[in-house]
């Protein structure tokens, strides 16, 4: 199984250890992602509330380096990225005077049946929830994760087209299928403030408060997502110490990948007395 892979900038930086972790559950997985060459960033939120037509061709033409590679649908692991390019998909299959715009400016011809898909799409609907749970080798016994999918990637719906936009499973399937026991909680798609952090700090302060005593209030031992700027925002800007996951470094847990400990260290809040205490670390 092959898939072409955009890893956005944050892949690269920020949430380097969700890059890490999403090539060892892969590999173990045995599943092939092709990075595109030549990537761009998406934009993130800044283009959109600046440039409309910069905030749609600098997506346009990821999605043009991953047709030209042909190494299969394109796989997003962020949310915030995965909403630009959707957000450019939607454009260029429903707006033909936009579509030419964007195609002359970036040089190239859309090919409507090109895939773009998220990495937990991926997880559960092309790998499979069986084939995650055969690989199970320390099943996540006694953890309780709160899900939180925030708001990029289930609006608008008409967008993204991904799981229920109002109650989201897909984490809490991934979540089940190694063990771990999510809890049931209403903050999952809220959103965490994003990059206005930079600018209006004690506002999102307040947010992030909002969703990670939520989640402790359910009974949740940690956070999982799969957003680099989520996880950012939800461990920078709490007071409980709450651990705050990429749902792949889980899965790289329940599959005792070699190495992990290397993911830890990157975390602002330290998961290891979590996963000592659950017998996981």
């Amino acid at each position: 199984m092959n898939f072409s892979y955009f890893p956005g900038c944050t892949g690269h930086s920020t949430s380097i250890e969700y890059g890490m972790s999403i090539h060892e559950v892969f590999k173990t997985l045995g599943v092939e992602l092709t990075e595109i060459e030549d990537w761009n960033c998406c934009g993130a939120a800044a283009t959109h509330s600046i440039n409309h037509l910069l905030s749609l061709c600098l997506p346009a033409r990821n999605i043009s380096k991953a047709q030209s590679a042909q190494a299969g649908p394109l796989v997003i692991p962020c949310a915030g990225c995965f909403n630009m390019l959707k957000r450019a998909e939607y454009a260029l299959k429903n707006d033909a005077d936009k579509r030419k715009e964007i195609e002359e400016i970036v040089g190239f011809t859309y090919q409507a049946s090109f895939e773009m898909l998220a990495l937990m799409d991926v997880v559960v609907n092309r790998i499979g929830l069986e084939k995650v749970r055969g690989h199970v080798k320390k099943p996540l016994k006694g953890l309780k994760p709160a899900c939180y999918y925030g708001c990029a990637l289930v609006r608008h719906p008409k967008v993204t087209q991904l799981d229920d936009p109002e109650n989201p499973q897909y984490l809490d399937r991934v979540m089940k299928a190694l063990g771990a026991e999510p809890v049931e909680w209403s903050y999952k798609i809220d959103c965490c403030g994003a990059d206005l952090a930079l600018t209006y700090g004690n506002l999102v302060k307040k947010m992030v408060g909002k969703i990670v005593a939520m989640a402790k209030e359910a009974g949740a031992h940690c956070v999982v997502t799969s957003c680099g700027l989520c996880q950012a925002n939800l461990e920078m800007r709490q007071d409980i110490d709450l651990p705050v996951f990429y749902f792949t470094e889980l899965m790289g847990i329940a599959f005792d990948v070699e190495k992990r400990d290397q993911w830890w260290k990157k975390h602002m809040i330290s998961p290891k007395g979590l996963l000592g205490s659950l017998g996981l670390a």
